[in-house]
C-alpha cells in the first residue's frame, strides 16, 4: 500500500510537470522572431540603439533583436558602442565599393543580406521584424498576430513614395501594379526575406544611379537627393519577387501626429521634428551628440502630463500630445538606466528624474496592446484613394511680411492676406509690425493678421537717421530671437504683394544654403566698388529680393548681418550715387536690400534665381508662366487708368466703409490685337482687383451698412475684441517672448483708459463689485453672529449644569 502510494505521487507529480510544461509552452511564441535593425558606428545611432534596446525590453517584445552594425574599419578603431546592443557586424557600405558613391542608407539591405548570409541566428527564426533605429517600441509587434502570413508581410504606410504610381516604377521593375508605398515597420516571414533581400540591394543601387528621375515631382523626395532610394529599392524589389504586402497605416506612428479614435500605436517614429506647446525636439539637432557617454546628460525635458492637459482640449489631439511626450520621456528613462549600467555616479535629484522613475510613469508607459482598430489594414480602395489625396511629409513652411502702424500698410495687410487664404500657401502667416509706443497706442488694425509686435527702429536708436525701411530685417531678427518657430523653411514677402498661388521650397527647389529669391536686376552695387566695399566675397553677390525662401538655420545665421550691412551701407552716403546703387533717387533708400545681399554674401549663400516667382504688374509676363505673386511696388497702367500705391499713403482705406481703389477698365474693353500687352494688362487688372475685393469682404466683417457706417453693435464689439486680445493670434501661433507681450498689455491697457468699454459696462461692473462687497459683508456678519449664539448657549449649559 505504503508503494502504491508513492507511485501514485510520482505519477500526480509527473502529471503537474507535464501540465506546467504545456502552460509554459502554450505561453512561449509558436515560432522565432528576430527583430532587426541598422545602424552605423557614430553617436547619433548610439543613442538612438539606447532607446530603441530599453523599449524592446520595455514592450516585453517576443524573440531576440539584432543590431546590424556598419562600421569601417577605421571607425571600429575608435568606437565605443559594441556594447550597447547584441551586434551583428557588417562592412561599410556608405561609400560604394564600385561607384564611389556616398550613401549611408545603402547600409540597410546590405546588412540585411549579409546576415542572412552569415549569421548562425538566421538559421534558427521564422519570423522576421525590421525596424529603423529611430523608433520606441510601446507593445508587443507579433507577425502573425498583426495579419502576416508566408507571401504576405505587413507594413506600415509611406504614402509620399509617388514613384510607385508613375514612370520611376515602370522603369524599374516588371510589376509595377505590385508595388507597394510601405517602410518603416516591416514583419515578415523568413522565407520572403531570403528571396527579397538580394533585390532589395540591388534595387536600391539601380535607383540611387537613376539621378535623372530624382525630381520630386517623380519621387516625392523634396530634396531631390535620391535620399529615399533605399526606400524604393524595397518596393520595387518586393514588387519584382512578387511580394503583395498587408498595408498598416495605425501601428506606426510619427510623434507630433494624432492617432485616429480608436487605434493604439505600437512603435512610434521620431523621423520627423515634433513640438509640444513651446517644447520642441529633432533628432537632427543631436548629430553629434555624445549623450549616450555623458552621465549628467539627458534630452531637453518635454512638459509634463498635466501641463499636457491644459495644452490641449481636443482628446484625440491630446492623445497625440501624450505620444510625443511618451517617446522622448522613455529615451531619457533609457538614458538614465544606461548611464548607472555604465558606472556613473547617482543624478542630482531633480524633479524630473524623480518622475521618470515613479510609479506613475512606470503605469503610463506600460506595454500596451493593439486595439482591433489599430489592426484594421488599408482596403484597395481606400489605399487608391489616401495615394490620391496624401500630402507628402513636406516641411513646415512659415510666411512673415513686415509693416508699419500706419493706413498704407493696413490696406497692403489686407490685400496680402486675402490673397494668402486663396493661394493655398501652406504653413502659417505673421505680420512683422514695427510700432513706436506712441503709434502703438493709437493703432487699430491689430486685427489684420497674426502679428508679431516689434520695437520700431525708423529712426535709428544710435544715429537718429530715418530710415523705415531697416525696419525689416530688424524686425525679421527679432521675430528669430522672441518667437517660437517650428517651421524648417522662411518665405520672406513684402506688403505690397498679391499671392496668386503657393510659394514652397520643394518646387522652386529650396534648400540647406541655397536659398531661393526673384531678380532685382537694378541692384548695379554687386558689380562695382559697394560690393567690395561692403563684404569680403563680393563674386558671392546676387541681385536678389522681394520673394525670399530660405532653411530656417540659414536664416538664423544670417539675419544678424542683413541688419548690419543694412546699417553700414545706409551710413556710407559717398556712395549714394545712382551710378552705385542703382537708385534713380539718389537717397540710399535701397541700403536694406544691398544689406541682404551683401549679408548674403558674407556667408557665402549663393541664390537659386527664380523669374517665374513674382511680376511687376505693369511688365509684360514671360508666355506660360504663371506668377505666384504680384508686386506692385511700381506705377503701372492700363490705357488711361493706372495705379500708383504711394497715391495711397495717407488714406485710410480700410476703416473707412466701403473705400475701394478706382475700378480698372473691364477686360471685355481690351484690345485683343497685341497678345503680349493684352496679357500684361489682364494681370494689372487681376492685381487690383484682388485688392479691392480684400476690401470689400474686410467691411462687409467690420459690418459696414449700405450707408457707410458701422452697426453699433459691431462696433462695440471691435472695440472691445481690440483692447480685450490685442495680439491674441499670434500669442497662440508663436508665444511670443516678454516684451512682444509687454507690447500688447500696454497696448490693451491704453484702450482700456480710452473709450474701448463703453462707460454703461463700466457702470455695470462697479456696481455688480459693490453688490458682491456688500454680500459678502453680510455673510459674514450672519456666521459670526451664529457663531456668538451658539457659544452663549454653550455657555448657559455648562453653568446650569454646574448650578445643579
Amino acid at each position: 500500500m505504503e508503494k502504491f502510494s508513492i507511485l501514485l505521487s510520482l505519477v500526480m507529480l509527473g502529471l503537474a510537470i507535464c501540465n506546467v510544461e504545456r502552460v509554459e509552452g502554450a505561453q512561449k511564441a509558436p515560432w522565432r522572431i528576430q527583430t532587426l535593425f541598422s545602424v552605423e558606428c557614430q553617436n547619433y545611432f548610439d543613442w538612438q540603439t539606447v532607446g530603441l534596446m530599453h523599449s524592446f525590453r520595455k514592450a516585453k517584445q517576443p524573440g531576440h533583436i539584432t543590431r546590424l552594425l556598419s562600421c569601417t574599419e577605421e571607425q571600429k578603431k575608435t568606437y565605443r558602442g559594441m556594447h550597447l546592443a547584441p551586434t551583428f557586424e557588417v562592412p561599410s557600405m556608405s561609400k560604394h565599393p564600385t561607384t564611389g558613391d556616398w550613401y549611408p542608407a545603402i547600409n540597410k539591405p546590405a546588412g540585411v543580406l549579409h546576415w542572412l548570409k552569415y549569421s548562425k541566428d538566421a538559421e534558427n527564426v521564422d519570423w522576421v521584424i525590421i525596424l529603423d533605429a529611430d523608433m520606441i517600441i510601446r507593445g508587443r509587434i507579433v507577425p502573425w498576430k498583426l495579419g502576416a502570413e508566408k507571401g504576405r508581410p505587413v507594413a506600415a504606410y509611406y504614402g509620399y513614395l509617388r514613384g510607385c504610381d508613375n514612370i520611376l516604377a515602370q522603369l524599374h521593375t516588371k510589376h509595377p501594379e505590385l508595388c507597394d508605398k510601405v517602410g518603416g515597420l516591416l514583419a515578415m516571414h523568413i522565407d520572403d526575406l531570403r528571396s527579397l533581400a538580394s533585390m532589395w540591394l540591388s534595387k536600391t543601387e539601380e535607383v540611387r544611379q537613376d539621378r535623372a528621375h530624382w525630381g520630386v515631382n517623380i519621387t516625392g523626395d523634396i530634396y531631390e537627393k535620391g535620399w529615399i532610394s533605399e526606400m524604393y529599392g524595397y518596393s520595387f524589389g518586393a514588387a519584382e519577387v512578387g511580394l503583395k504586402h498587408k498595408i498598416n497605416d495605425n501601428l506606426m506612428i510619427y510623434p507630433g501626429y494624432a492617432p485616429r479614435e480608436g487605434v493604439e500605436p505600437i512603435l512610434l517614429h521620431y523621423g520627423l521634428p515634433f513640438r509640444v506647446g513651446n517644447w520642441s525636439f529633432s533628432k537632427a539637432d543631436h548629430d553629434e551628440d555624445e549623450i549616450v557617454y555623458s552621465c549628467d546628460q539627458l534630452f531637453p525635458q518635454p512638459p509634463y502630463p498635466r501641463e499636457v492637459m491644459q495644452l490641449e482640449i481636443d482628446p484625440n489631439l491630446r492623445r497625440g500630445l501624450f505620444l510625443s511626450i511618451e517617446c522622448i520621456n522613455i529615451l531619457n528613462e533609457a538614458l538614465l538606466l544606461h548611464h548607472a549600467a555604465s558606472g556613473c555616479p547617482k543624478p542630482a535629484w531633480s524633479k524630473y528624474v524623480n518622475f521618470l522613475k515613479s510609479r506613475a510613469f512606470a503605469e503610463l508607459t506600460k506595454p500596451k496592446t493593439v486595439t482591433p482598430a489599430t489592426l484594421q489594414m488599408m482596403e484597395d480602395a481606400v489605399q487608391e484613394h489616401i495615394d490620391h489625396d496624401a500630402t507628402p511629409p513636406y516641411p513646415k513652411i512659415h510666411t512673415v511680411f513686415s509693416t508699419e502702424c500706419t493706413p498704407y500698410f493696413d490696406w497692403q495687410t489686407v490685400g496680402l492676406m486675402h490673397s494668402f487664404r486663396l493661394s493655398g500657401q501652406p504653413g502659417n502667416i505673421s505680420r512683422l509690425l514695427s510700432c513706436s509706443d506712441a503709434d502703438l497706442k493709437l493703432y487699430k488694425g491689430h486685427n489684420l493678421a497674426p502679428t508679431h509686435y516689434v520695437p520700431s527702429m525708423s529712426q535709428h536708436p544710435l544715429t537718429g537717421d530715418w530710415y523705415p525701411a531697416i525696419n525689416k530685417p530688424a524686425a525679421v531678427l527679432h521675430w528669430l530671437n522672441h518667437a517660437n518657430i517650428e517651421a524648417e523653411f522662411i518665405v520672406i514677402l513684402d506688403a505690397d504683394m498679391i499671392m496668386r498661388g503657393p510659394i514652397t521650397p520643394w518646387e522652386f527647389k529650396a534648400a540647406r544654403g541655397t536659398p531661393v529669391s526673384t531678380p532685382y536686376d537694378y541692384l548695379i552695387g554687386c558689380d562695382n566698388e559697394l560690393a567690395k566695399l561692403h563684404t569680403s566675397h563680393p563674386e558671392a553677390c546676387d541681385k536678389v529680393g522681394g520673394v525670399i525662401i530660405m532653411h530656417i538655420d540659414d536664416l538664423r545665421k544670417f539675419a544678424l548681418l542683413w541688419l548690419h550691412k543694412t546699417e553700414e551701407v545706409r551710413a556710407d552716403r559717398a556712395h549714394y550715387a545712382r551710378n552705385i546703387t542703382g537708385d534713380i533717387y539718389e537717397s540710399g533708400w535701397i541700403s536694406e536690400m544691398y544689406g541682404y545681399s551683401f549679408g548674403a554674401a558674407e556667408l557665402k549663400l549663393r541664390h537659386t534665381i527664380n523669374r517665374e516667382i513674382m511680376l511687376y504688374p505693369g511688365y509684360v509676363p514671360e508666355p506660360g508662366i504663371k506668377y505666384r505673386a504680384f508686386h506692385y511696388g511700381l506705377e503701372f497702367k492700363v490705357g488711361n487708368w493706372s495705379f500708383d500705391k504711394a497715391d495711397w499713403r495717407e488714406v485710410d482705406m480700410v476703416n473707412r466703409c466701403w473705400a475701394k481703389f478706382p475700378e480698372p477698365p473691364d477686360p471685355l474693353t481690351l484690345d485683343n490685337n497685341d497678345e503680349e500687352n493684352l496679357q500684361r494688362d489682364l494681370l494689372s487688372i487681376e492685381c487690383v482687383k484682388t485688392l479691392n475685393e480684400a476690401l470689400r469682404l474686410h467691411h462687409e466683417k467690420m459690418d459696414c451698412r449700405k450707408d457707410g457706417s458701422i452697426s453699433k453693435l459691431n462696433a462695440r464689439e471691435a472695440r472691445v475684441i481690440s483692447s480685450k486680445l490685442g495680439n491674441f493670434s499670434e500669442n497662440l501661433e508663436s508665444k511670443e517672448n516678454h516684451k512682444s507681450a509687454d507690447y500688447s498689455e500696454q497696448m490693451v491697457s491704453v484702450q482700456k483708459d480710452g473709450t474701448g468699454i463703453p462707460s454703461s459696462f463700466r457702470l455695470w461692473v462697479l456696481f455688480l463689485c459693490a453688490f458682491s462687497v456688500f454680500g459678502f459683508l453680510v455673510i459674514v456678519f450672519l456666521v459670526h453672529s451664529g457663531h456668538k449664539r451658539k457659544g452663549m448657549k454653550m455657555k448657559y449649559h455648562r453653568t446650569r449644569r454646574r448650578n445643579l
